[in-house]
């Protein structure tokens, strides 16, 4: 299996809640383990790859820091090695999901970015990386249909937006935290994202456990892969539904996070669906908790994929 990861992908963000010196740590511990895969160093992603997505007002103010509203706007503070950093973070999705469709698996050592919209970035998300590879692989003629499987604690918002105007992409957002305007809302009770023609949004309860989100998962995935059809899953596999950090309102441990690894992996071999693995969110205060669930999503892959 194929795991994309630079040095690259760091920049000095200051004293943020965002532990970006995670994805080095992530692979630390894979190399520590010993586990077999492969770990890659992937090129950085093209303007052409992000106009199909992004806006070039938008990708002006990255690249220049200019205006700073705008090349703040995922809330981070804006440096040249950020604007540097973003592009290798969404280069390794896009070879990520090259190495999938050949591969069958493939793992990508950033997050999906999936607060991200056309015109800003939100939610410490500059570039949506989700749809950037997606619409590289459909100009390349190897991707029709996709379907992105999001499990970060947040809402994929970004994502929703993108796909309004891409019919033959869609996603699956199961979450505990609704995301709107930049801001996190833990109440998903009182106040849901909308489901759209191919953006559906499934809730989780305040306070579930284990057999509770297991089974909105098992309930939930094999519908959206029957209405999706992907030739390809983009999974989103986040760390900060872990019971432990500052957003999360669920009940969940190490072992239930990797059971839902587990199982997403299953489905997808089961149905010979290819699956990129990206990280994303987890801002639990001990960030060798945060690495753990990272590290059990490569050990899930490596267990069901060999």
């Amino acid at each position: 299996m194929k795991i994309f990861h630079s040095p690259r992908y760091e920049a000095d963000i200051g004293d943020h809640i965002m532990p970006i010196r995670k994805f080095a740590m992530v692979r630390a511990a894979i190399e520590a383990e010993g586990l077999p895969v492969t770990l890659l160093e992937p090129a950085r992603v093209t303007d052409e790859d992000l106009l199909r997505v992004h806006t070039r007002t938008y990708l002006d103010a990255i690249r220049t820091g200019e205006p700073r509203e705008l090349a703040q706007s995922q809330k981070f503070p804006w440096s040249p090695e950020l604007a540097e950093a973003v592009r290798w973070t969404n280069g390794g999705t896009v070879d990520g999901l090259s190495a999938a469709l050949e591969d069958g698996v493939a793992g990508n050592l950033a997050s999906g970015f999936h607060h991200s919209h056309s015109e800003h970035g939100e939610g410490f998300c500059t570039f949506n990386g989700l749809i950037v590879a997606m619409e590289r692989m459909r100009a390349e003629g190897r991707l029709r249909r996709g379907l992105v499987l999001d499990m970060d604690l947040h809402y994929g918002n970004g994502t929703a937006s993108l796909l309004a105007s891409r019919p033959d992409f869609f996603q699956l957002s199961i979450y505990g935290n609704w995301y709107k305007k930049n801001l996190a809302y833990r109440d998903v009770a009182s106040e849901r994202a909308p489901d759209t023609e191919n953006a559906w949004s499934i809730p989780v309860p305040n306070g579930a456990g284990r057999d509770q989100y297991l089974e909105i998962l098992a309930d939930s995935l094999p519908r959206a892969i029957d209405r999706a059809r992907p030739e390809l899953l983009l999974y989103q596999a986040g760390a900060d539904p872990y019971k432990e950090d500052p957003y999360s309102p669920l009940d969940l441990d190490h072992d239930a996070l990797r059971a839902r690894d587990t199982y997403v992996f299953e489905q997808c071999k089961a149905r010979g669906i290819p699956v990129l693995w990206v990280l994303a969110g987890g801002y639990t205060k001990d960030t060798r908790k945060v690495v753990e669930v990272h590290l059990n999503t490569a050990r899930a892959a490596v267990a069901v994929f060999g």
